[in-house]
């Protein structure tokens, strides 16, 4: 195929995680397992809070939006991974592989800034008490989702419509389970300093900006806690938060990990396994950190299958 409009691309090649025969149905079962727990604990936190009135909260509210987040940020990677491996087939369209990379960078998004409007929901509730429900009213919290949503929606857009101006060679092979957007960028014959630069600009303002924010909340509350005289008050206030911390230390630290072994590692197909961190394994384990850490959820749950 010679370079040109991207309307002459059938399709790219996902090499995945191995090539090896044999290591297929094994990763298989393998991330069909923790697909399977990702939707499903994801979605038992979701149902607890929608019937739980106790729960009708602005804290709960964000934490049911991260859970439908998360299940969506997976599902736009794994369940094609699952099907290649299934149909022994490693092929992607071009319209699938635009596709999934609009909606794994919007769902990527959306979990970033629901991390920091949650930070923020801690820090009002903690250093400002008295005043917390008239700070978090309805309106706001549900404004504060909505520009996640819509930051989230511009970001992915630009990006994809960039990736749309781009012509592409024969070599068409991506070392991934899935179509990274750095990956296919790199795949294109024509001029690419423009998709880089937005990368590097947005990703660093994106990623900067709400990191900024979310530790700045939490030394604002730790000080705070610090205040507290009783050691039952310090101990309420940190349980509070603990499971929303793990949660912002799990992303940002796999997510961090990958950048960083991608940077120092040479191999495509090492950097797609490191991947598997924040794209699959963050998402699994957050039911988790927030169910057995938070005894309103856990009372929530027993309601739900009692």
């Amino acid at each position: 195929m010679e370079p040109g409009n991207h309307t002459q691309i059938p399709e790219f090649i996902l090499l995945g995680l191995s090539e090896e025969a044999e290591l297929q149905p094994l990763l298989f079962g393998l991330f069909l397992s923790m697909y399977l727990v990702t939707f499903t604990g994801n979605l038992l936190i979701i149902l607890a809070i929608a019937t739980d009135s106790h729960l009708h909260t602005p804290m709960y509210f964000f934490l049911s939006n991260l859970s439908f987040a998360d299940i969506c940020f997976t599902s736009t990677t794994v369940p094609k991974m699952l099907m290649n491996i299934q149909m022994q087939t490693k092929v992607i369209t071009y319209e699938d592989c635009i596709t999934q990379m609009y909606f794994f960078v919007l769902f990527g998004g959306l979990d970033n800034f629901l991390l920091t409007v949650m930070a923020y929901d801690r820090f009002v509730a903690i250093c400002h008490p008295l005043h917390y429900m008239v700070i978090m009213n309805p309106r706001f919290y549900g404004l504060l989702l909505l520009t996640s949503w819509v930051l989230s929606f511009l970001h992915s857009s630009l990006n994809s419509l960039l990736i749309l101006r781009l012509s592409f060679c024969t070599e068409l092979e991506i070392s991934h389970f899935f179509c990274e957007l750095n990956q296919v960028i790199q795949l294109a014959c024509s001029d690419t300093f423009l998709n880089v630069l937005v990368i590097y600009l947005t990703s660093g303002l994106l990623a900067v900006v709400p990191l900024t924010g979310i530790l700045f909340s939490y030394m604002k509350i730790v000080s705070s806690i610090l205040k507290v005289s009783s050691a039952g008050g310090k101990y309420k206030a940190f349980s509070t938060c603990g499971s929303h911390l793990s949660v912002v230390s799990l992303f940002y630290g796999t997510a961090l990990g990958v950048y960083l072994s991608s940077a120092a590692i040479e191999s495509s197909r090492a950097t797609a396994i490191a991947s598997v961190m924040y794209t699959v394994a963050t998402p699994m384990l957050n039911p988790f950190i927030y169910s057995l850490r938070n005894n309103d959820i856990k009372q929530a749950l027993r309601k739900l299958f009692s």
